[in-house]
């Protein structure tokens, strides 16, 4: 969803942006994205074939929900202790 945030992304993008993850976990993600109205995959009829994924309006109503959670992550401790007087 992140990288899906700046714009439109063929799938070996998302691949690489996302580091650790399996080509079938990506893919099956991709899928439920695409059937709850998430994410709109279109694929072009060229050689090679290219596809691309992008947030469809419900996609894009995540923004603000995203943005506040990243802004809230970098609040949060990195779990190392802290000595307390």
């Amino acid at each position: 969803m992140r990288e899906l945030l700046r714009g439109p992304h063929r799938f070996t993008e998302l691949g690489d942006a996302l580091p650790g993850i399996s080509p079938h976990i990506l893919t099956s993600r991709l899928r439920q994205f695409e059937r709850r109205g998430i994410v709109v995959r279109t694929a072009y009829a060229e050689i090679p074939p290219r596809v691309e994924y992008r947030l469809t309006p419900v996609g894009e109503g995540l923004r603000a929900v995203l943005d506040t959670m990243a802004a809230w992550a970098v609040t949060v401790p990195d779990g190392t202790p802290t000595a307390t007087t």
